[in-house]
């Protein structure tokens, strides 16, 4: 970090807190402060989206999981421009229709406050566990890559996020997303074309995708049935289908964002342009990644991109070992570079020529062979490690090889997205805190001034809860993947709840509650198991809360119609 960078960072970000906060501290009442008088064009409630959904995590942890596993990422978003689809014409009317302030309250208006308290709290406590990580991940890797506290870059974005969320509410998270989207992809392009820069002159992109295809990092769509696989075209369309459903549809962060809108059509207008953009632009993403392995076929890489990891080794008797491993990697490496150089003036759709395939599936093989023995002497030097380096590929890529000045751009980014995930959900959390728990079950009558206060006074307490979280957890996945797990665990059930309310009039609350808690309960014995990908549980939740829902009516209509006997 030289000081163009510092300078670049620091007024990127003290420029879209200031603004937000000058420009929106004068909410008035709670309507404005959590709807933001619904006063939001669409084109704006789509950069609100997909600001929200766009976390840090996925600028740190989408490239990493190229540069290991390719492109088939993309599969897990194959079933959101449906489920968009899906939520325009039966979701976001009925929330206008009943003019709600939060996904939940409409749930009383169908069935009865159980059912609104029940997936409000499971709200609450998957989102509660999430905003944690949301902080935490920008703040582990880059403390980790340079060198800065942990805990005072935890508590530094968490405090600069509250500073405009608390102060403007929706109003203000929406304006400042604008700016963010606009530095996220301003960083974002600019690297992919550095990158293609910094490749060998000879060597075109078709030539790069050939190389990467070469290590099966090309591969797009998998149509394979074993349920074991994580990411395949079936479970992108099922199990990422009805994960989109849930968290689009039925999620108070991102519902909170499109009913902002001025109409129903502004808001449907929102969520199909977030439908037509947000593919193309994780794939713009997952490329990028896969394009920096491309580059480190001619540029040596670390053994392990994690730095504490190394440290810790370096510093330990099994020091030697692990330089022997990278001895042999760097020799490894120096053969690639010799083959990846073949395919310069190479057609992509020749890249699978049968003497080169040979030598690199060979390599590559060799390649991961021994990063999995480095992986190995990691832990015999802290059992405790954390050998998962796919999230700090990235940022790696970033520090050591971007321009001066770019380097503070691209730690922008990363904050930037942190903090529009994290005032997103912050707003959502304090929304259905006060507005669903505080306010639906207080017996006395306040002003609205006085819900206005305790918003913001549960925007500080969630807050608070989320840099106490960030500050004690710990990761044991890839960041995206750990995400997408624990809102798979959960939304489910909610989602089933959902259906049923719009799809199944003939339940009633007190079937549809057991059906939610047997459902739940399932599902995290489900989880438990380990036997299917993470994003079947959204299918198997919502599937399973219908079915036992509808069965248990029958039971009580049933026990109804029996007559006592005396």
């Amino acid at each position: 970090m030289q000081t163009i960078d510092w300078i670049v960072l620091s007024c990127t970000l003290l420029f879209i807190v200031i603004y937000g906060t000058i420009k929106t501290k004068s909410s008035k009442n709670v309507n404005e402060y959590i709807l933001a008088n619904k006063e939001t064009p669409g084109w704006a409630v789509a950069l609100s989206v997909m600001a929200t959904q766009a976390s840090a995590i996925t600028f740190l942890s989408i490239p990493g999981q190229a540069y290991h596993d390719g492109m088939s990422f993309i599969q897990f978003y194959f079933g959101l421009p449906l489920a968009m689809i899906v939520i325009c014409i039966f979701f976001i009317p009925l929330y206008y229709k009943y003019n709600v302030f939060t996904a939940y309250e409409f749930l009383e208006r169908r069935f009865d406050v159980r059912i609104r308290s029940l997936a409000a709290v499971l709200f609450l406590v998957q989102r509660g566990i999430v905003i944690g990580l949301t902080i935490y991940a920008p703040a582990i890797i880059l403390s980790s890559i340079l060198g800065w506290d942990l805990k005072a870059l935890i508590i530094i974005i968490g405090g600069l996020v509250l500073v405009y969320t608390v102060t403007g509410g929706s109003k203000a998270i929406i304006l400042t997303q604008k700016q963010q989207v606009f530095v996220i992809l301003t960083g974002l392009i600019l690297t992919f074309f550095i990158i293609l820069n910094s490749f060998p002159d000879d060597l075109s992109l078709a030539d790069a995708l050939g190389i990467a295809a070469a290590n099966d990092k090309m591969k797009i769509v998998d149509f394979s049935f074993d349920p074991s696989v994580r990411y395949t075209f079936w479970n992108g369309i099922t199990g990422g289908f009805f994960l989109m459903l849930a968290y689009f549809g039925t999620d108070q962060t991102q519902v909170g964002r499109y009913i902002t809108a001025k109409s129903v059509g502004e808001s449907q207008k929102g969520l199909i342009i977030n439908a037509l953009l947000k593919v193309p632009m994780q794939f713009f993403i997952l490329l990028t990644g896969v394009l920096v392995f491309v580059f480190f076929q001619f540029h040596n890489a670390p053994l392990h991109f994690n730095p504490t990891n190394t440290n810790a080794v370096n510093a330990s008797i099994y020091q030697k070992e692990y330089h022997a491993i990278e001895k042999e990697l760097h020799e490894v490496l120096e053969d690639k570079k010799e083959v990846s150089i073949l395919y310069t003036g190479q057609l992509y759709q020749d890249y699978n020529n049968p003497i080169l395939q040979e030598k690199m599936v060979s390599l590559s093989g060799k390649e991961k062979e021994l990063r999995e023995q480095a992986k190995e002497v990691i832990l015999k030097a802290n059992p405790k490690a954390e050998i998962n380096d796919k999230d700090y590929v990235f940022i790696y890529f970033i520090i050591n090889y971007l321009p001066r000045g770019l380097i503070g751009l691209l730690l922008a980014v990363i904050l930037c997205a942190a903090m529009a995930a994290s005032a997103s959900e912050l707003n959502a959390l304090a929304a259905t805190t006060a507005i669903d728990l505080y306010k639906r079950n207080l017996k006395s009558v306040k002003s609205d001034s006085h819900y206005l206060k305790v918003t913001k006074l549960f925007t500080i307490i969630w807050g608070v809860i989320a840099i106490l979280t960030a500050c004690v957890v710990n990761l044991f996945e890839n960041l995206i993947q750990l995400v997408n797990i624990v809102g798979s665990v959960f939304y489910g059930t909610v989602l089933g709840i959902f259906l049923v309310a719009i799809f199944v009039k003939s339940v009633h609350a007190n079937a549809v509650f057991w059906g939610a808690v047997i459902t739940q309960l399932s599902i995290f014995y489900l989880y438990y198991l380990d036997v299917v990908s993470f994003l079947w549980l959204n299918f198997i939740g919502a599937m399973l809360v219908v079915l036992v829902s509808c069965i248990t009516q029958k039971i009580f209509i049933k026990k109804q119609q029996t007559p006592r006997i005396e």
